[in-house]
C-alpha cells in the first residue's frame, strides 16, 4: 500500500502530534501546527488521533494512490479533488487505487491536513513520525516531500464511514482580524507602560516571514524599553537579555520593532527578551494565518488561559461525539 507523490505542492511534510520531552536538548516538539485539525482529520478516517498525516501549506500536493483508501482534508479550506472531481473538506471520502488526489486553490486558512486511513508509515524518530526539516529529523527522509517520493501506508484499523463529516460549528479558523490571546511574561516590565498599552491596542499584520519556526508581525508601534544598565552577557541592544529558555508561543521583539511568535519548530532558548506568550488554545490559529492577515494581541490572565484550554478540550470532545 503506497501513495506516489506526483507534485509535492509548496511545502508538504509528514506530521503527527510531535515529539515532546526533548526541548531541553534543543529538539523542538514539531508536529502539526494546527493540532485540532490534525486530530479531526484522523478521526474522520478511523485513525488514532495522533497518526501521521500530511501537512500542506497554501498549495496542496498531487498524489496517486496504489490502493483503495479513505481520505479526509481538514484545517485550511483547501478543496480536494479526486481525478478532477471536487470533494468536501472536513468530510471522509474514498480514493480508489489508480486515482489521483489533487487540490483546488486555497479559499481560507493556510495549512491543510490530509489524513489517509491507516496513517503514513515512516520510521519513528524519538517516538514521533513528525518532520523537523531544520534538523533533518523524522518524516520522509527528514525533509519536505518531493516529486517521485513513495509513501507507505499503515494498515487501516476500520471504523471508517464514507461521508462522515464534522459540523461547520465545530470547525475552527481565525477570524479577521485574528485575535491571539496573550499572557504577559516575566520580562513585561522591560517595556514602558505606554508601550505595554500600545502593543495590545495596535493592529498588527502577519509578515511574509511566517513558517513552522515562527510567525513575524509588523505594523504596530516600536516598543520603548525602560532604561537600565545592560547586564553582563546581554549585549548592547535593550531587547537583549542574558540567554533564557523559550516556551512555545513566546513573543520576541528584536530591537522592539516586529514581534515574532515562536511555533512548533522553534529553538529552545536564546538572548531576546520575551514580551509574553500566546496561550496554548490559540496556537492552532497561528498556523492558519496567511501573510498580511490583520491581527490583534489580546491581553488575558492565567485564569482566562486555563478556561480557554478547557474550552478547546470541550471542542475536541464535541468532534469525537459528532463522529460517534
Amino acid at each position: 500500500m503506497a501513495v506516489k507523490v506526483i507534485s509535492p505542492g509548496l511545502a508538504t511534510s509528514v506530521q503527527d502530534l510531535g515529539r515532546p520531552g526533548y526541548y531541553h536538548l534543543g529538539i523542538p516538539i514539531s508536529g502539526g501546527m494546527d493540532r485540532l485539525a490534525l486530530r479531526a482529520a484522523n478521526l474522520l478516517v478511523g485513525n488514532v488521533e495522533g497518526a501521521a498525516v500530511l501537512e500542506t501549506v497554501f498549495m496542496g500536493p498531487e498524489l496517486e494512490f496504489t490502493s483503495d483508501a479513505m481520505v479526509a482534508v481538514t484545517g485550511a479550506e483547501l478543496p480536494p479533488k479526486v481525478d478532477g472531481d471536487a470533494r468536501a473538506t472536513w468530510t471522509a471520502f474514498p480514493v480508489k487505487s489508480g486515482q489521483v488526489l489533487g487540490f483546488d486553490y486555497l479559499k481560507a486558512g493556510a495549512r491543510g491536513y490530509i489524513a489517509i486511513s491507516g496513517g503514513i508509515d515512516v520510521p519513528l524518530k524519538l517516538n514521533s513520525r513528525s518532520t523537523y526539516p531544520l534538523g533533518g529529523l523524522g518524516g520522509f527522509e527528514g525533509r519536505n516531500l518531493q516529486a517521485g517520493d513513495e509513501l507507505r501506508l499503515r494498515s487501516a484499523t476500520g471504523g471508517v464511514k464514507e461521508g462522515a463529516s464534522i459540523p461547520q460549528d465545530l470547525r475552527r479558523l481565525p477570524g479577521s482580524p485574528a485575535e491571539l490571546r496573550t499572557l504577559p511574561g516575566i520580562y513585561w516590565h522591560r517595556i514602558t507602560e505606554s508601550s505595554q498599552r500600545n502593543f495590545f491596542e495596535d493592529m498588527w499584520e502577519v509578515a511574509p516571514e511566517a513558517d513552522r519556526i515562527g510567525y513575524r508581525f509588523r505594523g504596530g508601534q516600536v516598543l520603548e524599553f525602560v532604561e537600565r544598565e545592560q547586564p553582563f552577557g546581554a549585549g548592547s541592544d535593550p531587547s537583549n537579555i542574558v540567554d533564557g529558555c523559550y516556551p512555545y508561543g513566546s513573543i520576541h521583539v528584536p530591537g522592539g520593532t516586529e514581534p515574532i511568535v515562536l511555533h512548533r519548530d522553534a529553538v529552545s532558548g536564546g538572548g531576546y527578551f520575551m514580551l509574553g506568550t500566546v496561550i496554548s488554545a490559540d496556537m492552532d490559529l497561528i498556523g492558519q494565518l496567511q501573510p498580511h492577515t490583520p491581527t490583534k494581541f489580546v491581553e488575558v490572565d492565567m485564569q482566562t488561559a486555563l478556561e480557554a484550554r478547557a474550552d478547546r478540550s470541550h471542542l475536541l470532545n464535541a468532534i469525537r461525539k459528532a463522529l460517534g
